[in-house]
């Protein structure tokens, strides 16, 4: 009988970490969406350096960095997907959440010190084990590159 218990409150626990996990997703998401919109203007390049531009006229380093929890129920299917193999979809959702948010808030330091780009943009990404079983708990993406701008009020602080 006890083992009955164990599995309801199992599937009880599974099934709150689902449900509460994809609301903080989503939710996340949306607010992910409306910050894209209000920084689109802040051009973000991969490239190393910049075109020659006599406008850029000050650069600093900007950065943005985040770390996310992995949820109990995605937990739970990535330990099912490491019997079998494969890709865990289930934690790509919670990359993806990390770059996007970690770009946003770099993008965002460079907005609020008055730059209009940002070159040579590199991620960082490391996972935080957790338990015995060097379970990932967490995820911090870094992100981090040279912001440049015209020099009227850029680089302030």
């Amino acid at each position: 009988m006890e083992a009955v218990y164990e599995l309801i409150l199992f599937l009880v626990l599974l099934a709150l970490g689902y449900g509460f996990g994809q609301w903080a997703e989503r939710s996340h998401y949306q607010s992910i969406f409306k910050r894209e919109k209000e920084l689109a203007g802040i051009l973000v390049f991969a490239e190393r350096l910049p075109p020659p531009d006599p406008a850029f006229k000050e650069s600093r380093l900007v950065g943005g960095s985040v770390v996310i929890s992995v949820d109990y129920f995605k937990r739970f299917l990535a330990l099912l997907r490491s019997f079998i193999g494969g890709r865990v979809s289930s934690y790509e959702s919670l990359l993806d959440r990390a770059r996007r948010e970690a770009l946003l808030r770099m993008k965002m330091e460079a907005q609020e010190k008055g730059f209009q780009s940002v070159f040579n943009v590199k991620f960082e990404t490391a996972s935080i084990s957790k338990g015995k079983g060097k379970n990932i708990g967490s995820i911090e993406v870094f992100v981090y590159g040279t912001a440049l701008g015209s020099g009227s009020g850029s680089g302030s602080q």
